[in-house]
């Protein structure tokens, strides 16, 4: 009877600047977009969440005040049900998840709720003075959470007009890491720059390459040069399905020694599911295989187990919800397993969120992805967490153990209200560089 009221819910569209950065979907626009979900309660706290960005997911959100308005912050589980009782009986046909990862549809894998269920747990956490981590599963599990230095391959953002694609330019930054993330990096020469000047940055002893840009052995390449490079570290690459099964076994058969595991490494082939393919390739390379792509929920998980074909579940809460996120590291946990999370383009809010979820996670922990390194500087947060020796920080500060800062987060929105679209578009870029270039999710994106 004592717990707090919501009495606003607002949701905030935001936008800010990113490298041309490659994947197999294209080049990342100079702009990347989200939704934040800020609720003040009646003693005057104020709880936040990030979330996936566009116009789709705002006004999803904006149907769902009616049913957080007004409820008590402790029911924030009761809130939850009520809005999956109206969303889980719509079905939309382009829900089917990810398996072949055309990049626009993950407007429809993220659940928009999800930053409703962050506020609320934040707001519960200042409630009851305890970090949000202690109102997940079992509590806290560490007080730091080991991170990903994300590498990407990224394209001349001079081969775009400067009129029609304004990427951000940070050729006078005085920090190594904001003037090496904006420039051109094709080689595998300029990969290991870019993870030398991550590592000075954060200190990151572990790596991920995205592939799916370049062929797969020129990808190959890069991946041994950043093992030679750092002989200690751990190297993974994601090509997000891009190769056939027979390239993948190729490309991997003898790379053990040099990659830890390989995410996504096939799709669906020849009348067979991602499941099934990855389960064929594990046979053949014995590796471990993660996966963001085949198993996005509860269903799609039953079959990738039932298959064994992935050891590493990345679990974004993004897609799973937080409770739903450490049930899975429950989960796996017990089965012998591993948890992981994945991340998009984002802001230091859902930094602050995965910090959360990486402390509260149980059993093996992958170390976890973050897009934040290349959004760096543009925090919306007065205490943004900080990666140190590869190590984010968990607050230890009641909720999220963060604090808006609403002069950026202006700013974020004032940007997000200049922008002639507002729907993730990483084929807009590619025309520059490749005319008349289409997605193919079977060719990497450089490849035509």
């Amino acid at each position: 009877m004592n717990s707090p009221i919501i009495t606003k819910m607002e949701v905030i569209p935001v936008a800010g600047y990113d490298s041309m950065l490659m994947t197999l979907s294209g080049a990342h626009a100079p702009c990347f977009t989200r939704n934040l979900v800020v609720l003040t309660d009646s003693c005057g706290h104020t709880g936040i969440g990030e979330i996936h960005g566009g116009d789709y997911t705002h006004d999803g959100l904006m149907a769902m005040r009616s049913l957080v308005e007004g409820a008590p912050v402790a029911c924030y589980r009761e809130v939850l049900q009520k809005i999956h009782k109206l969303t889980d009986s719509h079905d939309d046909d382009a829900s089917e998840g990810i398996q072949t990862l055309d990049i626009a549809k993950l407007k429809y894998v993220v659940r928009s709720e999800w930053a409703i269920e962050c506020a609320m747990l934040d707001l519960l956490g200042q409630f009851l003075e305890v970090p949000m981590c202690q109102l997940l599963g079992e509590g806290q599990q560490r007080k730091e959470v080991e991170m990903l230095g994300y590498l990407f391959y990224i394209s001349d953002k001079k081969k775009t007009p400067a009129d029609a694609m304004q990427y951000l330019d940070e050729s006078d930054s005085s920090d190594p890491w904001f003037r090496f993330r904006r420039e051109e990096a094709l080689t595998p020469e300029r990969i290991v720059e870019e993870a030398e000047a991550a590592a000075e940055k954060y200190g990151f002893r572990n790596f991920k390459l995205k592939g799916g840009v370049l062929s797969g052995e020129e990808e190959m390449r890069a991946v041994c040069a950043l093992k030679k490079r750092f002989p200690d570290a751990r190297i993974n690459i994601d090509p997000n399905g891009a190769w056939s099964l027979r390239e993948a076994i190729d490309l991997c058969k003898d790379k053990h020694g040099i990659i830890t595991y390989v995410e996504d490494p096939c799709g669906p082939e020849a009348g067979f599911s991602s499941r099934e393919i990855m389960r064929e390739f594990k046979n053949a390379t014995q590796f471990q295989v993660a996966t963001n792509m085949i198993a996005t929920d509860w269903r799609q998980f039953y079959h990738t187990v039932s298959l064994t074909a992935c050891d590493i579940i990345l679990a974004d809460p993004h897609f799973w919800g937080f409770d739903g996120a450490i049930r899975m590291s429950q989960l796996l946990d017990k089965w012998g397993l591993t948890f992981g999370i994945h991340s998009n383009n984002h802001f230091d809010i859902t930094l602050a969120a995965f910090a959360q979820v990486g402390a509260a996670a149980v059993g093996r922990v992958a170390p976890l992805d973050t897009h934040w390194i290349w959004q760096d500087g543009q925090n919306l947060l007065e205490n943004t967490p900080q990666i140190v020796n590869g190590m984010l920080q968990v607050p230890d500060a009641p909720g999220l153990g963060v604090k808006l800062n609403w002069n950026r987060v202006k700013e974020a929105n004032d940007l997000y209200n200049r922008l002639p679209s507002h729907d993730r578009n990483d084929a807009m870029a590619m025309q520059y560089l490749i005319p008349g270039w289409k997605y193919d999710h079977k060719k990497p994106c450089l490849v035509r």
